[in-house]
């Protein structure tokens, strides 16, 4: 059997390749054959990997992508001295993404969830999952920064929602600057929450 990759192997290219049509495309936009073709995978595996079909792949590739892009904003964050240079990171993370991707790939949970949420529960949940995560994210910086216990989640969840429309605006307008005002807003709400 030279030459076939090892079943893990197949399953992580799927899924990576799935993740990032998804990101671009959306979900009604991705096809499975698509998916394939462009993962080199054989026919036969999506449904070898992933028995509950598309709706599966979706669910675990917005959870992947989700995965790796709290990490990249807890690294993006874990080194600011305060919440307004915490935020401009996060802000700039995203706005780096759509200038590299030049304005193809928005965040890899929002394409797929503004479309589908609605009409699929594994893909809602897996949604809300990473959302959730993110949100503790940035909660636990917030308390790093000096936010008052009582202010945290209120400001976690209008930090993270506030960034989620700046980007998807950023994206619309092929322009990063209201991504930069956003952050800049944000900045000033934890400002005054920390005096």
């Amino acid at each position: 059997m030279a030459g076939m990759a090892p079943r893990g192997e197949t399953r992580e290219r799927v899924l990576r390749t799935a993740a990032e049509l998804f990101q671009r495309q959306g979900y009604h936009g991705t096809g499975l054959n698509q998916v394939l073709a462009e993962s080199g995978a054989p026919k036969g595996s999506l449904y070898f990997h992933f028995p509950d079909g598309k709706e599966q792949l979706a669910s675990e590739s917005v959870a992947l992508g989700g995965r790796e892009v709290g990490d990249s904003l807890a690294q993006a964050v874990i080194g600011a001295p305060d919440g307004r240079s915490g935020v401009a990171a996060m802000g700039e993370y995203f706005a780096a993404g759509l200038l590299e991707s030049d304005f193809t790939k928005g965040c890899p949970v929002a394409t797929v969830a503004l479309e589908s949420a609605a009409e699929s529960e594994p893909i809602r949940t897996a949604c809300d999952a990473v959302y959730g995560e993110w949100q503790e994210g940035i909660a636990l910086a917030l308390r790093h920064w000096g936010v008052p216990e009582d202010r945290v989640d209120p400001l976690a969840a209008t930090v993270l929602s506030s960034l989620q429309g700046a980007v998807m605006l950023a994206r619309v307008q092929k322009d990063v600057t209201v991504i930069r005002t956003v952050t800049a807003q944000l900045g000033d709400l934890i400002d005054q929450a920390t005096r």
